[in-house]
């Protein structure tokens, strides 16, 4: 009996480790359905692997990763603007750039369709009058963990 007591906390821990470990979401039905459910949802953005348009130009995107929450998000159904379904969800953060750059708010905006395709659009905004500093559109699909694709979600 004393024996077993000492392995329970082993055990517990165990199980603690198990369920905090965020699992892959590799297509849009998952992603809805984990959102759909309640649970919280990061997204990882692999940027150089990701189609880059700046200043309406394909260009070179940079060797960057970025990520956020999936939250607030909304789901639009097909047929509700434009003809397919996709998630939305947004987050604006203030950023200081070093070397002279100063302060900006970085907006994020994502979109993810329903046949796995994503939009990223990074703009960065002065602090006092919301110009536009930056504005860049990314595209990439979802990664369903062997198509080496650049979108990455994990439920937790």
């Amino acid at each position: 009996m004393l024996k077993s007591l000492k392995i329970l906390p082993f055990l517990l821990l165990l199980i603690t480790q198990i369920q905090s470990e965020p699992k892959q979401l590799t297509n849009f039905v998952q992603l809805l359905d984990a959102l759909k459910q309640g649970y919280r949802v990061n997204a990882v953005f692999h940027y150089k692997d990701c189609k880059l348009i700046s200043d309406s130009v394909e260009t070179k995107a940079p060797d960057a990763i970025g990520g956020m929450d999936v939250l607030p998000y909304e789901y639009f159904a097909p047929g509700v603007i434009g003809k397919r379904a996709f998630i939305s969800s947004s987050e604006t953060v203030m950023i200081y750039l070093g070397g002279g750059g100063g302060y900006f708010y970085n907006y994020v905006k994502l979109r993810v369709y329903d046949d796995n395709t994503v939009e990223i659009t990074a703009r960065y905004l002065t602090t006092d009058k919301l110009e536009v500093k930056m504005d860049e559109k990314f595209t990439g699909e979802i990664n369903d963990g062997s198509n080496g694709k650049p979108i990455y979600f994990y439920a937790n």
